[in-house]
């Protein structure tokens, strides 16, 4: 039952009066209702001269001692002394970029400082980052690992377990009963997200479907995990492999160039007139246009002799032929992480109470890339 308005206010004034001034963004997680609810309920209680309003704080009409007698709390007014956050991402990561200012935008919404690292494609890169950030003062992490392989996402459970401020992992969910297991998580359910690729191709006629995926993330891994078990459930689907979608997009690859480790490119055409598919799903989004363009070349034409659905909606939408896409929720992943990881800086909140594993359902982006399959031919 949805608590009442009055006992609500009734609540903030009690908060209020007994600590002096309370962000509004700790009065919303200490109520568990939105930051827009706790701000409309302090403009009114404001305009009926029952308490004042600061810049997204909340005051008493008299302090109750004496400022300097009372110390701030970390995570109130003293947000921007206390420390800052750290955020931590892959370079050139166009994906969790969009993480990253679904983050930014609830940090800075509560006053909190954020200090951006971003971690180069070594092994091992986000360790010296954190331990920089947590030097400098850093009272909270927000990480989303590159962790190209199974191993070096192992490699860095140890040393993520004990950083020894509030962490929150974005997009990446840890290996279960690992060290981080029982660490803050939001993350995307890719299981769900494949679902929807492969039941609109099934829902469209398609029987015979390609996953051309990459290999180099735990996104990448859990796409193609769970589009093998998908695919070989569904009786409507008649064949279906998975290949890399491209030579670079193997964890930790050997050589710099394909001709170096010894990978080609993917003759997607051919792979697809050797299984008769006549559906594809495609990971993540720039491989899937590069692949579409030499479908193109090679006389194979998205959607008349193909379907095409990619997988990540960074820049699908944008090639000569706009690609229908599976769109996880990438801003409010960051957005989500951020308002989990105020709920553990706050006072007033304690601990901030269990563990959290958040999934976030992506959705499904229909451009037209994807129809029913081609007639047979004579």
């Amino acid at each position: 039952m949805r608590e009442p308005v009055e006992l609500r206010r009734q609540r903030i004034l009690s908060v209020v009066e007994s600590r002096g001034a309370v962000k509004v963004s700790v009065l919303a997680a200490e109520l568990d209702v939105s930051v827009v609810t706790v701000r409309r309920d302090v403009e009114e209680l404001a305009r009926v001269g029952r308490l004042r309003r600061g810049h997204g704080v909340a005051r008493p009409i008299r302090d109750p001692v004496p400022p300097s007698a009372v110390p701030v709390p970390r995570g109130e007014e003293a947000a921007e002394d206390a420390g800052a956050v750290a955020l931590v991402v892959p370079e050139r990561h166009s994906y969790l970029y969009e993480t990253l200012h679904g983050a930014r935008s609830v940090l800075e919404d509560s006053g909190i400082r954020i200090a951006l690292h971003i971690a180069p494609p070594s092994p091992g890169a986000e360790r010296p980052l954190v331990e920089r950030a947590l030097a400098d003062g850093a009272r909270g992490l927000l990480i989303a690992p590159r962790w190209p392989s199974a191993r070096s996402e192992e490699l860095d459970y140890g040393w993520l377990a004990d950083v020894g401020v509030p962490t929150v992992l974005m997009e990446r969910r840890p290996r279960p009963g690992s060290a981080l297991h029982a660490l803050d998580s939001v993350c995307s359910d890719h299981w769900y997200g494949t679902h929807l690729a492969v039941d609109h191709l099934v829902s469209l006629g398609h029987r015979r479907i390609v996953l051309a995926a990459r290999d180099d993330s735990p996104t990448a891994r859990s796409i193609r995990a769970a589009f093998a078990e998908i695919a070989a459930a569904r009786p409507e689907v008649e064949d279906w492999t998975v290949v890399l979608s491209s030579p670079e997009a193997a964890a930790e690859p050997r050589g710099s160039a394909p001709a170096a480790d010894g990978r080609a490119a993917l003759d997607l055409a051919a792979l697809l007139r050797e299984r008769g598919a006549t559906g594809a799903v495609l990971h993540g989004d720039v491989d899937a246009l590069m692949l579409v363009q030499r479908l193109a070349e090679s006389g194979v034409e998205v959607p008349r002799d193909c379907s095409v659905v990619a997988y990540d909606d960074v820049v699908a939408a944008l090639g000569s032929t706009p690609l229908t896409a599976v769109a996880p929720p990438k801003a409010e992943i960051g957005r989500a992480a951020a308002e989990l990881l105020l709920r553990r800086l706050s006072a007033a909140f304690g601990d901030g109470g269990p563990v959290r594993r958040t999934e976030l359902l992506p959705t499904l982006e229909v451009r037209g890339s994807a129809q029913g399959p081609p007639l047979p031919r004579n």
